[in-house]
């Protein structure tokens, strides 16, 4: 590939999506231009017409050369439309195109792109990018590529006509026509203004609508409904107002550049009835003036167009200038990963975490687990237990060392970790979707299977479309419990070395939790589990115990953890104590 073809494919670059469409803008060229040459055929024919018909009526000519001439006008109608439809076809199917390819950059690189730099949109703001703004850009582009023909070509056609028929004329007619494109010029910084003003406000506006669905049940749990609904109202308001302004600016100013470049046919008029006096710059006939008045309406009127096509070029501009920070090049995760040797090895040395300007939340953490084993992590309340799980995502910054299969976390990146961490976190998203497109997320998997691991097999199967039932992404058609399972068995269904489970039984009663563990023993014999919980009436089941507490990190079997612990101790003790008197209330 050479470097100006990699410069082309620059996604960030208008020319790009120019270069992709090259063979539909090819098509698009022919047709355009057989189309606007073959406008200049109408002025032509209707000159001769009209000459004809003067001569049938003065007997020189008879109604069969009438016919004739009206044939020819027609046939030559039916190729230039023909060409006409060619080319709109082929400049919506470039729009379409363009506009697809905007969205998939688009999505793709929001989907890659850092959280950080991602949350500065608000998401009123990404949809209206990704929806209005993509289609802004994309008819701007179609609207150039018509009018390069449409205006451009066939004005140049007309021109040429013109200047062959009366030189002097055509420049003094024409005088008035760059007048209209001048004050389109100068009419760009309001439409720039009005146009961004009015994109913002839908932003706004389509971020208080997602607030207001997203959050419904809160505004009329404290009587907020009619404010927000109010306030809804302003917005739309505003934004009703906006777009009139927008629309007014690009669309009001037509008739104006209509006149101004009418104005020249006032010369026509008086110097054209010259020509066919005989006393003008040039000498005409019936059918030489019918067709410069004709072609010079024509002219008028497309210089006029060509005046809206600027204002319509510098709305698209605004939303071309949007979203363009997001069609930025991004360069894909490598997910490649050295072959493994051996079984699975998680090694911690000496690990620190602190926030920036905080005591450490944890220190000089060491801990190493083989396959097979799980260890329970827990501690008093922001002690760091999340915060800990989080570092196997790579989200964190950590001193130390934070090693899988001899690999340090910190050294690879999100399509890597993937590989090897399956991470579940306390408040799990779940996909408006299917219960198996849930679980599956675009693989084949044996979703029953891993639904049995979690408990949650034979509830599923009573659903009256089962597998098929869809749920919100909250997940609000399912019980607490019910999500929690469907987001465990997503993420054990995942062949990761490491499975993370932040809080998996919050919402899960005892009896369930025993059975999910059980069957969390039977797969963690190819696998580490790290296990985050404050119930720890079954830690005494695991290898290992990490606990957390005023910055400091201690590992040891559960046993030990007991007998060497009092804090650890009396937690374990007092929620067996409930534990037993539930069992004996049951």
């Amino acid at each position: 590939m050479t470097h100006k073809s990699k410069a082309q494919r620059r996604p960030d670059r208008l020319s790009t999506y120019f270069y992709q469409e090259r063979g539909v803008l090819a098509g698009v060229a022919f047709s355009g231009i057989l189309y606007n040459l073959g406008l200049t055929a109408g002025p032509f024919f209707e000159g001769q017409l009209t000459l004809c018909l003067t001569a049938v009526l003065a007997k020189e000519k008879t109604g069969a050369d009438m016919a004739g001439l009206a044939l020819a006008y027609l046939a030559v109608i039916l190729i230039v439309q023909g060409a006409r439809c060619l080319k709109r076809f082929g400049v919506r199917r470039f729009a379409n195109d363009t506009a697809r390819s905007m969205r998939r950059v688009l999505y793709r690189n929001l989907v890659y792109q850092n959280p950080a730099a991602l949350s500065a949109d608000e998401a009123g703001s990404l949809m209206t990018k990704a929806i209005s703004d993509v289609d802004a850009c994309a008819e701007g582009m179609r609207k150039f590529t018509t009018e390069v023909f449409d205006t451009g070509v066939v004005m140049i056609a007309y021109l040429g006509m013109l200047l062959i028929y009366d030189v002097r004329l055509t420049l003094l007619a024409c005088l008035f026509m760059p007048l209209a494109a001048f004050l389109a010029e100068k009419l760009k910084h309001p439409i720039t203004r009005s146009a961004a003003a009015y994109k913002i406000s839908v932003s706004q506006l389509n971020t208080m609508m997602l607030d207001r669905v997203s959050n419904a049940p809160t505004y009329r749990v404290f009587g907020c409904e009619n404010q927000r609904n109010q306030a809804i109202g302003k917005q739309l308001a505003v934004v009703e107002k906006n777009a009139v302004v927008s629309n007014v600016w690009e669309n009001a100013m037509q008739p104006l550049y209509n006149i101004i470049a009418m104005i020249g046919v006032l010369f026509v008029l008086i110097r054209g009835a010259q020509n066919m006096l005989g006393v003008g710059w040039a000498v005409w006939d019936i059918a030489a003036f019918t067709t410069y008045l004709a072609c010079f309406t024509r002219l008028a009127l497309k210089s006029s167009h060509a005046a809206k096509l600027f204002n319509a070029v510098q709305k698209a501009k605004v939303s071309w200038q949007r979203i363009k920070p997001q069609l930025q090049p991004v360069i894909l995760p490598d997910s490649t990963l050295p072959p493994a040797v051996g079984p699975v090895e998680l090694k911690i040395e000496d690990c620190t975490f602190a926030y920036p300007h905080q005591p450490p939340l944890f220190e000089h953490l060491t801990l190493q687990a083989q396959a097979g084993q799980i260890i329970g992590v827990t501690g008093p309340l922001a002690c760091g237990k999340s915060t800990l799980g989080r570092l196997f995502l790579g989200e964190l910054s950590y001193a130390g060392s934070l090693q899988i299969n001899g690999l340090e976390i910190s050294q690879l990146n999100n399509a890597q970790i993937s590989r090897l961490v399956g991470y579940l976190g306390h408040a799990p998203q779940l996909l408006s979707d299917t219960i198996e497109e849930n679980l599956q997320l675009g693989e084949n998997l044996d979703c029953m299977s891993w639904l049995k691991l979690t408990a949650l097999d034979a509830e599923v199967t009573a659903m009256p479309k089962g597998l098929q039932t869809r749920i919100s992404d909250q997940g609000t058609r399912l019980s607490g419990g019910q999500q929690a399972r469907l987001a465990l068995a997503r993420t054990l269904a995942r062949p990761c070395p490491v499975l993370v489970l932040d809080d998996p039984f919050s919402a899960v009663d005892p009896a369930t939790e025993a059975e999910i563990l059980r069957n969390l023993r039977m797969l963690a014999q190819d696998r580490v589990i790290l296990l985050i919980s404050h119930r720890l009436i079954h830690f005494a089941q695991f290898d290992q115990v990490l606990w957390l507490e005023n910055g400091t990190a201690r590992v040891a079997d559960p046993t030990t953890m007991m007998a060497e612990n009092p804090a650890y101790a009396q937690l374990v003790e007092k929620q067996q104590k409930k534990a037993g008197a539930d069992d004996e209330k049951e």
